[in-house]
């Protein structure tokens, strides 16, 4: 790593080209970023303006070992990161499991993995926001202080009040490897006291448990990911390798445990894109054989997909061949833990996708707002409750009868019922007054008119609904 007044100036002077840059944006028009990748399921309208270039802010700033903290540019990838922290023996606390999710993504748009049920989301592991405004104007935000407002309401604003230039995040010591257990269960019922029983210990039957996943292939077939930290390879011969032609997934099926290298185990659903890389054909054997493997990550199927949405070259084939219409179904939603099972139950009766992603998550002990209010209010959690994410990517047939779009608010609708939320980095069907008491619109209002006065940002509402 270069030395850390080196890459400091280095940061000064990227901040300098952004702030220029973005004042030399035409002020009628909306702003966006030129990304070369994202990880939104959202159609974008077609810009005619040029985005802004933030190509300079895609590296870990310093590291400062004792205190276990790092300073990270907010469009590094959490591939970069890890790539840069974790030969010092450190990784983030939370590491979503894309390659191409940024630390400023993850934080503006939130982000869970399986050390979420002990680490929480991404931005609580946020000491500092080094933040472009609406407004053009770079503000430092933290817990406490004169732009405390603003760090509150950050999480989840999607890019509407501001983009992240900088963060500083704490970190936790990584270990050389992770040894896996996988735990079948044949009742979504007991899977779900087997997550709050962990949940409570941190361990399952004497064994410590680091990480907390599952996967539900059926209503009688589902399995909790079991991971811990060590440092020895637990027996096996060698680390699994699930970056070529072994699919991970499938593993979990066929394995009771195993034992990744640390980075592969981080990314061990990238390589698939989770299980859709079967929509590609990538699980084939012969295809699988002759797919190159460095394309074989989830920013690869992105652009397939974003190839698609802009050309429709699969929709037209099948209406050719006198298929059904099919709606997107590409969600991701925190349920009660407590209710997680009535909501399995339901999806997997009404809605023909599978397999599910469990990824159990609560937050970090959290002071809460000013006002006693909810310390997060764009994305209301509550501190004290166990939540689930389900994650279901997919699309549907439209029913006849039906319209696009209806599975996905019937979706939301059930999700509000078992007093979950759903994340907006896809398809959301909310009206205006649903969605400002689902994503806390009194805090949001202030901080927007605070920090982008002249509405030069899309509002919340309009990035995730209307797709502005």
């Amino acid at each position: 790593m270069a030395s850390s007044q080196h890459r400091l100036e280095a940061h000064r002077r990227a901040v300098a080209q952004v702030m220029e840059a973005y004042a030399a944006l035409p002020p009628q028009e909306p702003v966006r970023l030129a990304k070369p990748t994202s990880n939104l399921f959202r159609p974008r309208a077609a810009r005619s303006t040029p985005g802004l270039d933030v190509s300079g802010l895609d590296h870990v700033v310093s590291l400062d070992r004792e205190r276990g903290t790092a300073r990270v540019q907010g469009m590094a990838t959490y591939e970069r990161v890890v790539d840069e922290l974790l030969p010092h023996g450190f990784v983030p606390l939370v590491v979503p499991q894309l390659k191409t999710i940024t630390l400023g993504g993850a934080v503006t748009g939130l982000g869970i993995e399986a050390s979420s049920f002990r680490n929480g989301l991404p931005h609580e592991s946020v000491l500092e926001l080094e933040i472009l405004t609406g407004a053009g104007q770079v503000v430092t935000a933290r817990p406490g202080g004169e732009h405390a407002d603003l760090f509150r309401v950050f999480p989840n604003s999607y890019g509407s009040l501001g983009y992240a230039l900088s963060l500083t995040i704490e970190l936790e010591r990584a270990h050389r490897y992770v040894a896996l257990r996988h735990v079948r269960f044949h009742d979504l019922a007991e899977l779900e006291a087997a997550v709050d029983a962990i949940c409570c210990a941190r361990r399952w039957e004497d064994e410590p448990v680091d990480f907390l996943d599952g996967v539900v292939f059926g209503r009688r077939e589902a399995y909790l990911c079991l991971g811990r930290w060590t440092d020895s390879l637990e027996g096996q011969s060698r680390a699994s390798d699930y970056t070529g032609n072994r699919i991970f997934y499938r593993s979990i099926q066929q394995r009771r445990r195993d034992v990744l290298t640390a980075r592969d185990y981080l990314w061990r659903w990238d390589t698939d894109w989770f299980w859709c890389s079967r929509a590609f054909g990538a699980q084939r054997p012969l295809v699988r054989r002759l797919w190159p493997k460095r394309l074989l990550r989830s920013d690869t199927y992105w652009r397939i997909v974003a190839f698609e949405h802009r050309h429709g070259v699969l929709a037209a084939l099948d209406r050719r061949r006198g298929r059904p219409e099919r709606e997107r179904v590409v969600q991701d939603v925190e349920i009660p833990l407590d209710r997680t099972a009535q909501f399995l139950d339901w999806f997997l009766a009404e809605v023909p996708i599978g397999p599910l992603w469990l990824c159990p998550v609560q937050l970090r002990a959290t002071a809460p707002g000013p006002d006693g209010s909810l310390p997060w209010p764009l994305y209301p959690m509550r501190p004290a409750e166990r939540y689930v994410n389900v994650g279901f990517w997919s699309s549907v047939p439209v029913d006849p009868g039906r319209q696009p779009g209806d599975v996905n608010r019937d979706i939301e609708a059930q999700v509000e019922r078992l007093g979950g939320h759903k994340s907006l980095y896809s398809d959301a069907f909310y009206d205006p007054q649903t969605f400002d008491a689902l994503y806390g619109g009194a805090a949001y209002r202030p901080v927007k008119a605070a920090y982008d006065p002249a509405g030069r940002l899309a509002t919340l509402y309009e990035k995730a609904v209307q797709a502005r």
